[in-house]
């Protein structure tokens, strides 16, 4: 029996991108068995041509399906879009970029037939990525899953497979700041993971600014745990500990030796120190009622402005 499986791809200015993305996709999706796809394609406010070459191909092939946002929301806004727009058997999110393989994807579709609900794909060669953003990525990952419960699988990106069951599951979760990264791992479901080498882009240049993430990065901590804000309780309690210390050597000390000139290094210091703690966790605070703050206005996560092509009956 054929069934209906989607890929659902973000794009932001990846006009360049957009034409071998085609060539590379069709042919791979091609190769799977039984299978009829939807590719839903979610311009994210883009400020190139990516738009009309979208539309270009969603006119000359009736499986493309294009939503087009109402501005910028960002790739997880894109991301929660598309899969909530997805109306087939298993979805598959994936990058325009092709560092992920379309190669891949007819393995995914093979090991979810044989009974997976979730299929992860494992970049066990990043040399693609700098130093830096390796090394960055290896200690998010670690804290990340040191801090939280929900536990993040090292190196696997949103290029997955997920069942119609983990999909729905997905789509239960009303959260407007979202991580997703963090939700595919909540949700659970039988999984099993494949590992590929990441290619570097075929064209265009990443979106992600280290600033950017920074930003997600925190995302990712202040969503799943807090663990953060235990951190700075027991770092309070520590200091006011050595504070006490401090405080009973002085009184000691000035009983037995008599008075002193007061030091102001040590004075100075401790002022220094013990403001940047409180000015620190004010900030880690001001991250968690920021979250409730934009939670609790419950603006919905995208807004579309049009979509363009598709089967409206899904076959």
């Amino acid at each position: 029996m054929t069934q209906l499986l989607s890929l659902v791809v973000p794009f932001y200015n990846e006009a360049e991108a957009i034409q071998s993305f085609a060539d590379s996709i069709l042919p791979a999706l091609e190769t799977v068995p039984d299978a009829r796809w939807e590719i839903v394609c979610v311009d994210d406010g883009s400020k190139d041509g990516t738009l009309l070459k979208l539309v270009a191909l969603a006119q000359a092939d009736p499986r493309f399906r294009v939503l087009e946002f109402s501005r910028n929301f960002g790739k997880e806004a894109a991301l929660t879009a598309g899969i909530d727009a997805a109306k087939g058997e298993a979805v598959i999110p994936i990058d325009a970029d092709l560092q992920d393989p379309p190669e891949l994807i007819a393995d995914m579709v093979k090991a979810w037939r044989e009974g997976a609900e979730v299929v992860l794909a494992r970049r066990i060669d990043r040399s693609s990525d700098g130093v830096l953003k390796r090394k960055t990525a290896a200690w998010f990952y670690q804290l990340h899953n040191k801090l939280s419960k929900t536990k993040i699988p090292e190196n696997v990106g949103d290029f997955r497979l997920m069942d119609r069951a983990v999909v729905n599951a997905l789509k239960l979760l009303p959260e407007r700041q979202r991580f997703m990264k963090g939700l595919f791992a909540w949700v659970g479901f039988r999984t099993v993971t494949l590992d590929y080498t990441r290619a570097p882009r075929a064209a265009g240049e990443t979106k992600f600014s280290g600033v950017a993430l920074w930003n997600f990065a925190m995302e990712g901590f202040t969503s799943f745990s807090t663990a953060p804000l235990k951190i700075w309780t027991y770092l309070g309690a520590f200091c006011a500990v050595l504070t006490f210390l401090y405080a009973l050597y002085i009184v000691v000390r000035t009983v037995v030796f008599g008075n002193e000139v007061p030091g102001y290094t040590s004075l100075f210091v401790a002022i220094t120190f013990f403001g940047s703690v409180q000015l620190i966790s004010i900030g880690l605070l001001g991250e968690y009622i920021g979250r409730i703050y934009m939670e609790s206005k419950q603006r919905p996560a995208y807004l579309i402005r049009k979509t363009y092509g598709g089967e409206a009956d899904g076959t």
